[in-house]
């Protein structure tokens, strides 16, 4: 997986690609919960996202109730496979996707 971020003013973009499994998950959400601080808007950009797991809908979740306290979070340009996954496990109802 690789993390790239970008930030505008109080809105940070997150550009996730590649696999977001167990095995890097831990360093995913310690690097978001340190670049949220103060952010009012999260944006996640998946194009390049080829694979999620369980652990990290549970991340993405973490974030989305967390950022519900701060502002807003939205996820942007999903790729068919993610959104299958995102179908599948009922997150299409938790997270808000455009």
């Amino acid at each position: 997986m690789n993390f790239t971020k970008s930030q505008d003013g109080n809105t940070l973009t997150v550009e996730l690609v590649g696999e977001v499994d167990s095995m890097n998950t831990p360093e995913l959400e310690e690097r978001l919960l340190k670049e949220t601080e103060g952010i009012t808007e999260l944006i996640f950009d998946l194009k390049g996202l080829e694979y999620i797991s369980s652990a990290g809908l549970r991340v993405l979740l973490t974030m989305q109730k967390m950022m519900k306290t701060q502002g807003s979070m939205v996820i942007k340009n999903t790729n068919d496979e993610v959104m299958d996954i995102f179908k599948v496990t009922g997150f299409v109802r938790l997270l808000h996707l455009e």
